[in-house]
């Protein structure tokens, strides 16, 4: 199976070594031929989000034609692949880019998504000893509609405890431009967070958006809780990791 890595921005600009490489190693271990598009950029989603649609239709065109000819799309990012599932309602009345937006959205996926529902795999192999929690992140299960896909993947990991965080499909208050506009806000929402992690007891955070987990590993850090914040590609590409 052919695979195009759609890396995001995140991941490729502050966690290549760690999410990007463990996210081609897992699909690549699980049969698929992983090939990496270089033209490939943003895919739009904070221009969209902040009433760009201009704009945002300008990065479209370009992702489009990227991935046009790929078999697969897959990304470590559940908002990222939400983005291109919005790719159509920026070409209300253009047929044309409408029908390829929406070509493009059918053959998208959210990496633990593809590997549940396309691949039909849920134990990757893993091995990580040690207990975790996740955090469902809002654009991943609100909009992707993507929820039990994670929990299948970290139940199958040998020696893995998971401990179902309180409150887990509440907004850490990152939200991509809430953080910067409503700053205030989204410290008290990323301290309600990192409370219900440490209510689990779990030594490991692990999530689906990197989005997510840089806000709320930020916060861990500046308060100094004894957390590790891992994305679940990492998880789930471990072979025999401990973390207590």
């Amino acid at each position: 199976m052919n695979v195009s890595l759609f890396i995001t921005c995140l991941a490729d600009a502050v966690y290549p070594s760690s999410v990007g490489r463990s996210t081609v190693e897992l699909l690549e271990r699980l049969g698929c031929n992983v090939s990496f598009p270089k033209k490939q950029t943003c895919c739009g989603q904070p221009a969209f989000n902040s009433g760009f649609h201009k704009e945002a239709q300008t990065v479209a065109r370009h992702m489009i034609t990227t991935f046009e000819e790929e078999e697969w799309v897959v990304t470590p990012s559940g908002s990222c692949a939400t983005m291109i599932h919005e790719y159509p309602k920026l070409f209300p009345e253009d047929d044309v880019w409408r029908e390829k937006a929406e070509k493009l959205a059918a053959k998208t996926y959210e990496l633990t998504q593809f590997i549940v529902d396309v691949l039909e795999i849920e134990d990757v192999g893993a091995t990580f000893h040690g207990s975790v929690t996740y955090h469902s992140s809002c654009h991943m299960t609100r909009l992707l509609g993507v929820k039990e896909a994670p929990f299948r993947l970290l139940k199958h990991v040998s020696g893995l405890t998971l401990t179902e965080l309180p409150y887990k499909e509440h907004c850490c208050g990152f939200g991509g431009t809430f953080s910067v506009k409503m700053m205030p806000i989204s410290e008290q929402m990323v301290d309600e967070k990192v409370q219900h992690i440490e209510e689990t007891g779990a030594s490991c955070l692990v999530g689906s958006d990197l989005g997510c987990l840089m806000n709320i590993g930020g916060r861990i850090e500046r308060t100094g809780k004894p957390v590790e914040v891992r994305h679940i590609a990492e998880i789930l590409n471990s072979r025999e990791e401990t973390v207590s």
